[in-house]
């Protein structure tokens, strides 16, 4: 059995990229979430844990064995060379599992992943397609402020880290608009069409 296409969806914080994915799934087709299903892997594999604790001390664990972000991001973002070899950790096991559910869902016309940090489809990736959700920047902060235990201003600095509007539109197939005025289940229904009829 061939393997589905792939697609990518991508986009800042607050885009709505969750949301995009949930019509996907509605629409029978699995989803994988890089960001969490990494979260999940740091947090229970025992290679990258290993690896880890090895890398940045027996803390980057609490006592309860769940990893321990905050200590972790205090060490790693003030440094470029660790935050290198931690994410060397951490990716190839990540792109390992990706690989491993993409067979899992063989039978499927096309899967869908999801991230935050995405290259173009085929550039050190095995993804035919990127789908850049888009949605106006103060728009995006007004839902996380909603949604998040966070600052406008904490907002506003994660925004400033992750990649610019312009950097992320040069990765991107296709665009969906998330602004709450354009109708968002045509723009979803009218991809879904697109990469059943490439998949034919």
């Amino acid at each position: 059995m061939s393997l589905p296409l792939q697609v990518g969806i991508t986009g800042g914080i607050g885009s709505g990229k969750s949301v995009v994915c949930k019509l996907f799934a509605c629409l029978g087709i699995p989803v994988y979430n890089a960001d969490s299903r990494a979260k999940w892997l740091t947090n229970h594999n025992p290679q990258i844990i290993e690896s880890v604790v090895s890398l940045l001390g027996k803390d980057s664990y609490t006592s309860e064995g769940h990893y321990n972000t905050a200590y972790v991001s205090s060490l790693v973002f003030s440094n470029e060379d660790l935050l290198k070899k931690l994410n060397a950790i951490i990716h190839p096991v990540v792109m390992q599992d990706t690989a491993n559910w993409v067979e899992n869902h063989a039978g499927s016309p096309y899967v869908v992943k999801e991230a935050a940090i995405m290259n173009k489809a085929g550039d050190r990736n095995a993804l035919d397609y990127v789908v850049v959700v888009e949605a106006p920047l103060e728009l995006r902060i007004s839902r996380i402020l909603q949604r998040d235990n966070r600052s406008e201003n904490q907002i506003r600095a994660i925004v400033k880290r992750q990649v610019s509007d312009d950097e992320r539109r040069m990765v991107g197939n296709f665009f969906v608009n998330n602004d709450e005025r354009s109708a968002l289940i045509p723009q979803i229904l009218k991809l879904h069409e697109i990469f059943l009829s490439a998949r034919s």
